[in-house]
């Protein structure tokens, strides 16, 4: 398989599903999962309080791999991702600085709206015989 064919079929894969939508989700949900796995001195300080975020990261970052890997549940993994980045902001620090609340609701909006491309139909031969009629 040579390096130009690799990147054919990474394109194909990549255009199959909601990929900048699920790649914002994880990396929003990884946000909000490492903050609350900070050194142990801090992780004492805070105590439970860091379970929401760590489970809330969790769940972000699930939906985000179900929109690669299982794209027909995109209705699903966008409407979750949006409304666990929406909690994170109220549950967790600021949902990750606001960064992993903002960056989920975009990548939750962008997995909903992602839409499957229509296969192309295939060209019907113009000049094809049709069969003689009787009379």
């Amino acid at each position: 398989m040579s390096v130009s064919d690799a990147r054919r079929a990474w394109r194909r894969w990549r255009r199959g599903r909601p990929f900048w939508g699920g790649l914002a989700a994880v990396v929003a949900g990884a946000e909000i999962c490492a903050l609350p796995l900070a050194p142990l001195k801090v992780m004492l300080e805070q105590g439970i309080a860091g379970v929401p975020g760590v489970l809330l990261g969790l769940v972000m970052i699930v939906m985000g791999l179900s929109a690669w890997f299982a794209p027909h549940y995109r209705t699903l993994a966008g409407i979750l991702t949006v409304l666990v980045a929406t909690a994170a902001l109220v549950m967790t620090n600021l949902g990750g600085f606001l960064f992993g609340t903002i960056v989920g609701t975009v990548g939750g909006a962008m997995i909903f709206a992602w839409s499957p491309s229509p296969r192309p139909q295939p060209q019907q031969q113009a000049s094809s015989p049709s069969s003689p009629q009787e009379s």
